[in-house]
């Protein structure tokens, strides 16, 4: 016998669940809303089904849909499992919805178009329109198969994203296993885990570097940028990303904002007299921006990525360095020609040092002593530039 009226439905405010009758149920949330629900024994496994909110769903409404569940039970099919498949989505509607919850956690834009460029490239031709539910190892094997031995490192970031997105998948109960996990290892051939450097200059060729890239036909901006990275053993995203809110030149220091550090803490970087040289000639580049090495051709932003790399090209050293890999040339020339100490030399490069534990007893960057690292660096580059311009003339 039914209990519910249309007048008592549309009164009830107490949060809690009312029985209609033959299973049916109106729950009204603690914050108000109220929805309908089915509760019905399927495989002798009692389930709770939702049939919609109120009012969208009336009472008539909510009890035509509980008898027809009600039936589909009786004639031996789950209506649950059915509604479930119904709003399966394909692979390529879940790779969209997993980049859009993960894409504003990525502090790099080129990371998150990469991430899709990826999938949309090596699994979407494949899978890409097939419900996630139907997708088995077999497909992904497909995917993996033809790139996993000749572009192993683009194949690895392929399985990762494809695996992210099962797991999404498996999260929203769409499937049970991850067709990209484990279950595919013994059919792929091992690949050695080979990490590539970046290329980098021995640092005693340094010098010379700096003297080809102040002599290509490159802009001042991006030359004095990279120079500047260089003198300061920063990373060039750094480097073009520098604010002169941020310097200090009477302290001779330069305080990298938390939210542009790979680390997400405040970096300082004491300052040399050769950096204090440079930004001063830096100054004539203004463009009314605070940026410190503003883009020649984009006003208010940073010269680019692709520009250091240019001028890299321009001074013939393109195929021997990356702007990054002057961080390298550093590292060596420290660890070779000075008595630095260890910590002093990573925490110049904005490295972690030591485990955890010791991380956290560890207040001290150590900035005096990266003050007098920095210096000798600016030093040992200066001196060898000028003798290289000696060995050229007749004056010295």
């Amino acid at each position: 016998m039914s209990r519910l009226t249309v007048a008592k439905v549309k009164g009830l405010q107490t949060p809690g669940r009312y029985a209609d009758g033959s299973g049916l149920y109106l729950n009204i949330a603690k914050r108000g809303s109220k929805s309908w629900v089915l509760r019905i024994t399927i495989d002798g496994r009692r389930r709770d089904m939702g049939l919609g909110g109120f009012p969208d769903v009336g009472l008539a409404q909510a009890r035509r849909r509980a008898a027809d569940n009600r039936a589909a039970v009786a004639d031996g099919r789950n209506p649950i499992e059915e509604k479930r498949r119904a709003s399966t989505p394909t692979f390529r509607e879940a790779a969209r919805m997993v980049h859009t919850i993960k894409a504003p956690t990525w502090r790099n834009k080129k990371h998150a178009d990469s991430w899709m460029q990826t999938v949309e490239r090596y699994a979407l031709p494949v899978i890409g329109d097939s419900r996630i539910d139907n997708i088995g190892k077999q497909d992904v094997l497909r995917i993996l198969t033809p790139i996993w031995t000749n572009k192993p490192e683009t194949a690895r970031r392929v399985r990762q994203r494809v695996r992210a997105i099962f797991d999404w998948a498996i999260a929203h109960d769409y499937i049970e296993y991850n067709p990209a996990g484990e279950a595919i290892k013994a059919a792929l051939p091992a690949m050695p885990k080979v990490k590539e450097h970046l290329r980098s200059l021995p640092y005693k060729e340094v010098p010379a570097a700096l003297k080809a890239i102040s002599m290509t036909e490159s802009a001042t901006a991006s030359k004095l940028c990279l120079r500047f990275a260089i003198l300061t053993a920063s990373r060039p995203g750094e480097a073009r990303a520098a604010a002169w809110e941020d310097i200090d030149p009477v302290a001779s220091l330069w305080v990298i904002p938390a939210q542009r550090m790979k680390a997400l803490r405040e970096h300082r970087v004491p300052l040399s007299d050769l950096a204090l040289s440079l930004l001063e000639e830096a100054k004539s580049l203004s463009d009314g921006s605070s940026l410190v090495f503003p883009s020649p051709v984009n006003r208010g932003k940073p010269v680019s990525e692709n520009t250091l790399g240019k001028v890299l090209k321009s001074a013939g050293l393109h195929s021997r360095t990356t702007a990054h890999g002057f961080r390298s040339s550093f590292r060596n020339w420290a660890q070779e020609q000075t008595g630095a100490s260890h910590a002093a030399m990573e925490l110049a490069l904005a490295h972690a040092v030591g485990s955890a534990v010791e991380r956290a007893y560890m207040r001290s960057d150590l900035l005096d002593q990266r003050r007098e690292l920095m210096q000798q660096w600016a030093n040992f580059l200066a001196e060898h530039q000028f003798k290289e311009n000696c060995l050229n003339s007749d004056t010295c």
